[in-house]
């Protein structure tokens, strides 16, 4: 999705309805800055918004999305085209955030390991340095749970998405 072309043609509409920044973000609840970042290209409406904007200017998600006017012949070939980016947007952003959480699995476990070999080795068998291990395992198999559950959380919601 072209968030330039988006946003101009956003820009378009509100200068079509006579309103300022400040005046549409008050009347659909979000601020000028808001207005002013889509209509900047700086990030797209939430879907919330563009059912909201669709409504307020009359025209449809995937004219707001496609940043122009369609006409009746191209609104299905557009609406297909819509769909393929934003599910290949999902697909990205699934596999963007699966890599990162095995990184900081593989972080944690690597670094548990590493402050268990740096104890002093005068220390070992004695209590404290018992616990310590304890304690280091501990966190670190927290943190790996954290991040399983957070890469399973993940994939069922990329899959109910799709």
């Amino acid at each position: 999705m072209d968030t330039i072309k988006v946003g101009n043609f956003l820009k378009v509409l509100r200068k079509e309805k006579g309103l300022t920044q400040e005046m549409l973000g008050a009347q659909i609840g979000v601020t000028n800055k808001t207005i002013s970042r889509w209509e900047n290209g700086n990030y797209l409406p939430p879907v919330e918004c563009l059912k909201v904007l669709a409504d307020f200017y009359d025209v449809s998600i995937n004219e707001i999305i496609s940043g122009q006017r369609l006409s009746i012949e191209q609104l299905p070939a557009e609406a297909d085209n819509n769909l393929k980016e934003a599910i290949e947007i999902s697909e990205n952003n699934f596999k963007k955030n699966e890599k990162y959480l095995t990184i900081a699995m593989v972080i944690s476990t690597l670094i548990a390991i590493a402050i268990i070999y740096l104890l002093p080795s005068k220390a070992i068998g004695s209590n404290i340095s018992i616990a310590l291990i304890i304690l280091v395992a501990a966190l670190a198999l927290i943190s790996n749970t954290v991040n399983l559950f957070a890469l399973i959380y993940n994939k069922e919601r990329f899959t109910i998405n799709l």
